[in-house]
């Protein structure tokens, strides 16, 4: 399937190192995002970030050129790379901890005129809560770029106060809570400026708000005998979501019909992911 939709990841990259089989698989939310829209099918999809120098970098940027992802903004230095300590547990990825970003936690992305004339040339920029982003999001809006944002389970409201004002699709996970609260949720944030916002639910699939109507969801059953690992689940619904949905919108469908069929067709993408070791791309083994 094709989109006539430009994506541009804007923000981390990490390896995920699984603890229990010593490997590595590439990752990261806004990287995530540049591939699995490139999967998706969209016209163009970059990435653009800060990448470590060391072995963990190189992986990365390596199974990003193997994916066609546009690495031109890109830039690298010095230190080590982002990487976060994983396990999976009955197929559910579970977090024992990260370098908080690496290098790209210590030296932030700061955009120039340049930087954002190519933004420009996209769709959507897409962000999130672990990216060091957020002092960048105003220009990015001042230069008339859509954001899409992913926040955290662990996103406080004052966090969303002061992101969700920059945002056009802001994204969260809300797998726990009751449907009563996550319709509340999904209210207030969308008072805050976004134009859909979208909580995902794990195994309950996800709910999407344009302000006007409440849009359910349910998941793709995956058959046990294919469930791998629920890694990345979240971050390729969004962008399977968003490139279905801004590739509608591009085509003058943007109503009630356009969001039902971009979240069912996200469900879909969503269970493929879950079928994979990993996020995406080529394992590597390393030593402890």
């Amino acid at each position: 399937m094709a989109f006539n939709v430009n994506a541009l990841g804007f923000g981390d990259n990490v390896v995920d190192r699984y603890e229990h089989i010593h490997t590595m698989y590439p990752g990261g939310n806004a990287v995530n995002f540049a591939v699995y829209a490139k999967k998706c099918g969209a016209a163009r999809s970059a990435y653009m970030g800060i990448f470590g120098n060391d072995a963990a970098a190189e992986h990365v940027i390596a199974s990003l050129e193997d994916e066609g992802i546009e690495l031109d903004k890109c830039e690298q230095m010095i230190g080590e790379n982002g990487a976060a300590r994983v396990t999976v547990v009955d197929g559910d990825r579970v977090f024992l901890g990260s370098n908080e970003g690496g290098i790209r936690g210590d030296a932030r992305y700061v955009l120039d005129r340049f930087d954002l004339a190519y933004m420009k040339q996209f769709d959507v920029v897409h962000s999130g809560n672990y990216c060091f982003t957020e002092r960048e999001l105003p220009k990015i809006k001042a230069a008339g770029v859509p954001i899409s944002f992913d926040f955290s389970d662990d996103s406080t409201d004052e966090y969303f106060e002061q992101i969700a004002p920059f945002v056009t699709y802001a994204f969260m996970s809300m797998g726990d809570a009751s449907l009563e609260d996550i319709k509340a949720k999904l209210e207030w944030v969308k008072a805050l400026g976004p134009q859909i916002v979208c909580a995902s639910r794990g195994s309950k699939g996800s709910v999407a708000y344009d302000g006007e109507n409440f849009y359910e969801q349910g998941i793709k059953p995956v058959a046990p005998e294919e469930l791998k690992d629920a890694m990345a689940a979240g971050d390729s619904l969004l962008t399977a979501f968003l490139v279905t949905y801004l590739s509608k919108k591009k085509a003058g469908e943007c109503g009630e019909a356009a969001i039902r069929e971009s979240l069912d067709f996200a469900a879909g993408f969503a269970a493929q992911t879950c079928k994979i070791e990993g996020s995406w791309g080529h394992p590597l083994v390393y030593e402890n």
